[in-house]
C-alpha cells in the first residue's frame, strides 16, 4: 500500500498540468528526513506543467520536514505555511515558490468553503 505522500506526488505527476500553478515556474525539492536517511521529491513547474521525480539535485526552493508531518500536509490535516511558522518545517531558497505551491495541497477535510484550509471554527 502506498503512503499518502507517494500518492500525492504520483497523482500530481500523472496530471501533468495543474491550473492553479499556471503563473508559476521553478523547482521545489521536498526533503523528508527520517534519522540518517533523507527521501527526496523534486517538482519541476513550468507555468502549470508539473513533473515530479525523486532526484536529489539543486532546486530554487528546498523544504525539509519529517515524513509524518508531510503526510499530514498531503492529506490536508496540516497546513505547510503554519508548519514553517512553527519551525516544524524549514525553507531554503525562494519561499514565494512554497506559497504558490501550497495552493495544490488539499484543505482540511472538516472545514467548509472554497478556501477551507484557512478557515477555522470559532468557539
Amino acid at each position: 500500500m502506498l503512503d499518502a505522500t507517494t500518492r500525492f506526488f504520483e497523482e500530481l505527476d500523472r496530471r501533468g498540468y495543474e491550473p492553479r500553478l499556471a503563473k508559476t515556474a521553478g523547482t521545489l525539492r521536498v526533503d523528508l528526513h527520517e534519522g540518517p536517511r533523507t527521501h527526496h521529491w523534486l517538482l519541476n513547474i513550468d507555468r502549470g506543467r508539473v513533473s515530479v521525480t525523486q532526484e536529489d539535485r539543486e532546486a530554487d526552493t528546498v523544504i525539509g520536514t519529517s515524513p509524518a508531518l508531510f503526510e499530514e500536509i498531503a492529506v490536508g490535516r496540516e497546513h505547510g505555511i503554519a508548519a514553517v511558522l512553527r519551525g516544524d518545517m524549514t525553507v531554503m531558497g525562494d519561499a514565494r515558490l512554497l506559497v504558490q505551491v501550497e495552493r495544490i495541497f488539499p484543505g482540511q477535510p472538516d472545514a467548509r468553503g472554497p478556501r477551507r484550509r484557512f478557515q477555522r471554527e470559532v468557539r
